[in-house]
């Protein structure tokens, strides 16, 4: 995968500095993290094992086809920060800050 310079002034257009912007990509990220546990959750629990499965350290080709689907997603960190140099991430200071 290329690495992708990012524009330090595109994300001082969209927060006060880059800090508060890492801050905020990095909840942003959170989120998308948990959102992708929890589909790999529930998509595992629908996979029908065998009692004799969970003991043995056979390969589940199920299982292996979702770990490749789930790996092969955007990482949540760079998701999450192209997200927020478009303008999709709404945020909002908790109490005034001065």
């Amino acid at each position: 995968m290329p690495i992708k310079p990012i524009d330090l002034r595109e994300i001082d257009k969209r927060a006060a500095n880059v800090y508060e912007a890492i801050i905020i990509a990095a909840r942003k990220a959170r989120l998308l993290n948990n959102e992708i546990k929890q589909e790999f959750q529930t998509s595992l629990s629908n996979i029908i094992t065998t009692p004799e499965d969970e003991f043995e350290e056979k390969e589940n080709p199920d299982q292996l086809r979702l770990s490749l689907e789930i790996e092969k997603k955007p990482k949540p960190h760079l998701a999450a920060l192209n997200q927020f140099l478009q303008g999709d991430v709404e945020f909002r200071y908790k109490k005034p800050l001065f």
